[in-house]
């Protein structure tokens, strides 16, 4: 069996869990996932892990422990400098009020 590339682990991921916001980058070894699900509202990180490990189930049990990610809820990614900087490029310019 090949090594997954992103592309992979991000259908594997989206396939098993609603996301909002989903990326996913690595190199087949070590993969980096940021994962914004409003599932993941009213639940610890750790249970938010094992959310996105259910969603993946057996596929990447070999590679799940190459796995790290960042689980948000769309509220705490809103905020997030990412978030935020998405945010903003689709709407309409912001004017600071200097007072």
């Amino acid at each position: 069996m090949s090594d997954p590339t992103p592309t992979d682990v991000q259908r594997f991921i989206a396939a098993g869990l609603p996301c909002s916001h989903l990326q996913v980058d690595g190199d087949g070894r070590h993969f980096f996932a940021t994962i914004v699900s409003a599932e993941f509202e009213g639940l610890s990180r750790v249970r938010r892990h094992q959310r996105v490990y259910a969603a993946l189930g057996d596929r990447m049990r070999e590679e799940i422990h190459a796995l790290s990610m960042k689980t948000l809820t769309p509220a705490e990614f809103a905020a997030s400098p990412e978030g935020a900087g998405q945010a903003a490029s689709g709407a309409a310019p912001h004017h600071h009020h200097h007072r």
